[in-house]
């Protein structure tokens, strides 16, 4: 009975519902451990968007290949079995058409022009005195002092002197010739690239002496494949970058005929200016250019490229972005050319794409933001972040851009 008087006391009841409420009030404020407050997502970057525009752009074709001569001449004697007396010209000379090259020893040759002069001497004067001995027997024909077979032999002998003259006038040209090929001179204008011969050596008929560049002519090669080969054709213009840095124009000359069977690639001849500055067995990189075609095109810094691939963010509903592949093609200026993965209806994040994530919520710059400085300040906010991973959707559907 004291027991239970003693907890129907007032003090002790008061106590008990003030415990009583303390207890409701800490639960109420309570939680499970590590549950945050639910708030509205917040959005991680604001961007601008563009959409892919189509436009003309000319149509190139890259490629690569070694810088030839247009044509080469190979200069070399006529003639064989004489010293090498004199060369004239080294590498690097510009000659002219008939300029002294070399020259050859021309002592025998003198000297058997000489002899065969003298035999044309000796037969032109048997056959006048056969043409003599003809013409008098032919006058004495009607009196009957010779015979028609006296008469006949006359007539053959002066025929025999006459051939003999013939064969000896043939054999001093001939030893004219000889000596004027001792003087080994330039078929064309030209630059000589290269120098065979050597001072002393017997030179032996079509022995190389000098290779010269045809009129200084260049012409650039480059292969390519039966696709690109049916978009070049003769008259094309062509820019190539040679080693140095320089730029050099050029015209398509002719294309191969044929592929190579072991490469499959064609040869495209390219003339290039004559001041071009470019020289023959330099390797140069560049571009022929065949008309204009249709291009759907997007600003480069609307791509994101990683691990070898091409990406865009494209604007979902909600302002969320997701990514894409996309297969790239020909660049000009600023913009890129899109072969596969967008269309002209989708809008694209302009650029920031290095820091945005796959479902990620923006916000979309006003127009005429461009050059807001606070718009400039909320898209560059992003380059205290790192690079986030690459999209996962992009990842699925990368085998579709190719």
């Amino acid at each position: 009975m004291e027991r239970t008087r003693l907890f129907d006391t007032p003090a002790l009841r008061t106590v008990l519902l003030v415990g009583v409420a303390a207890a409701l009030v800490g639960c109420g404020k309570g939680g499970p451990p590590g549950a945050a407050p639910a708030h509205e997502e917040a959005s991680l970057l604001t961007v601008e968007v563009v959409q892919a525009q189509a436009q003309l752009w000319p149509q190139t074709v890259q490629a690569n290949g070694a810088i030839e001569a247009w044509q080469e001449i190979i200069v070399s004697p006529e003639t064989g079995g004489l010293r090498i007396a004199e060369l004239r010209v080294d590498v690097g000379a510009v000659v002219k058409r008939g300029d002294l090259l070399a020259r050859l020893a021309d002592d025998t040759v003198r000297a058997e022009l000489r002899k065969q002069e003298a035999t044309v001497a000796q037969a032109r004067a048997s056959y006048e005195e056969a043409r003599s001995n003809y013409r008098r027997a032919r006058a004495t024909e009607n009196s009957g002092a010779l015979s028609d077979q006296q008469i006949e032999a006359y007539r053959i002998a002066e025929q025999t002197a006459k051939a003999t003259l013939d064969a000896a006038a043939a054999d001093r040209d001939s030893a004219r010739l000889k000596l004027a090929q001792t003087r080994i001179t330039a078929v064309d204008d030209g630059v000589v690239v290269s120098k065979s011969g050597v001072l002393g050596n017997v030179a032996a008929a079509g022995a190389e002496l000098y290779r010269v560049i045809r009129r200084g002519r260049l012409e650039w090669r480059p292969e390519v494949d039966a696709r690109q080969l049916a978009a070049i054709g003769v008259g094309d213009t062509a820019q190539l970058t040679l080693p140095d840095g320089r730029r050099v124009e050029g015209k398509v000359r002719l294309t191969g005929p044929t592929l190579n069977d072991g490469t499959g690639r064609a040869t495209v001849y390219v003339t290039l200016d004559e001041a071009s500055g470019a020289r023959r067995g330099m390797f140069a990189s560049g571009i022929l250019r065949s008309g204009d075609s249709a291009a759907l095109t997007l600003p480069q810094s609307a791509i994101t490229r990683r691990d070898g691939r091409a990406y865009v963010w494209l604007l979902q509903e909600g302002e969320h972005v997701a990514g894409r592949a996309v297969q790239t093609g020909r660049q000009l200026g600023e913009r890129i050319e899109i072969l596969s993965g967008v269309t002209p209806q989708e809008r694209v994040v302009l650029s920031g794409g290095a820091f945005l994530s796959e479902g990620a919520r923006v916000t979309i710059a006003r127009a005429g933001a461009a050059n807001d400085p606070s718009a400039k300040a909320a898209r560059n906010g992003s380059d205290a972040g790192t690079s986030g991973p690459a999209p996962d959707r992009a990842a699925g559907t990368a085998g579709n851009g190719r």
